[in-house]
């Protein structure tokens, strides 16, 4: 019994994201434009920061109800919670201004829970995606919170997609630096986030590369086990010929002279 009730809750939860999953899309487009299109155009009327904000809220709330639907669906609790930790940390921090550019990363996180079960080539598209969609918020969150500081030399959305394409490759030329509190926490996130990417990429690489090797080696063994099986029967045949004559010289040298 117990165990036909953690399989109905696991299959209500998958049932859940399922039919969630658009909408937790639009959600992610709606908060994306809320939160880009104040930075960068600040000088928009004050109506449309306010619509921004609500937006933002919004989002966020509807975050925090899928996760706190996901929780009472899951059958094994404690269990949800520790292997959603991390989302739960991302949807609590947040709440203070510097951190609220994670808020896309829970978006992320929830649109694509499964994408660690998915093909390859889907999870390739997945990271790169991902790291595309973190250096635009990265180098938004990073103006924003460098642009009123009198000693920022970042001041424009190409000066922080510069930092942040070097601190990301942690190439760090060091022209471009964040000097605010703000700043530098986004830019400890993002020196962490851009060590995650460069493995994950590189493992990829490196597993590709190895199974090719792999592909190829095996069929050079394949194909060496069908040389020497044809050998064998080559050899086998070449025997049999060898009997084939031997008999046939045999009864000639038997058989009465015409």
């Amino acid at each position: 019994m117990v165990v036909d009730d953690v399989d109905d809750g696991e299959a209500r939860l998958r049932a859940w994201e399922r039919r969630t999953g658009g909408a937790l899309t639009v959600l992610g487009v709606l908060f994306l434009t809320a939160y880009a299109v104040p930075i960068l155009s600040p000088g928009l009327p004050h109506t449309w920061h306010v619509a921004a904000e609500a937006a933002e809220i919004v989002t966020w709330t509807a975050l925090g109800a899928d996760f706190a639907v996901r929780f009472r669906l899951a059958a094994r609790r404690r269990r949800f919670l520790r292997t959603h930790l991390f989302d739960l940390i991302v949807l609590a921090l947040p709440v203070l201004r510097p951190l609220r550019a994670l808020r896309l990363v829970a978006i992320v996180l929830v649109m694509h829970r499964r994408a660690v079960s998915a093909t390859r080539l889907r999870l390739s598209t997945y990271v790169g995606g991902t790291a595309l969609l973190l250096v635009f918020v990265a180098s938004l969150a990073v103006l924003d919170a460098e642009r009123r500081s009198p000693d920022a030399n970042i001041r424009s959305y190409f000066d922080a997609v510069w930092w942040t394409m070097t601190t990301l490759s942690t190439v760090g030329y060091g022209d471009r630096y964040p000097t605010t509190a703000e700043g530098r926490v986004m830019a400890m996130v993002l020196m962490v986030c851009g060590v995650g990417l460069l493995g994950f990429i590189t493992g990829s690489l490196a597993s590709w590369f190895i199974d090719r090797f792999s592909d190829l080696e095996q069929k050079e063994t394949e194909t060496r086990d069908d040389v020497a099986d044809l050998l064998t029967e080559v050899r086998k045949l070449r025997t049999e010929l060898g009997t084939v004559r031997a008999e046939l010289a045999d009864l000639r040298s038997v058989a009465p002279p015409g």
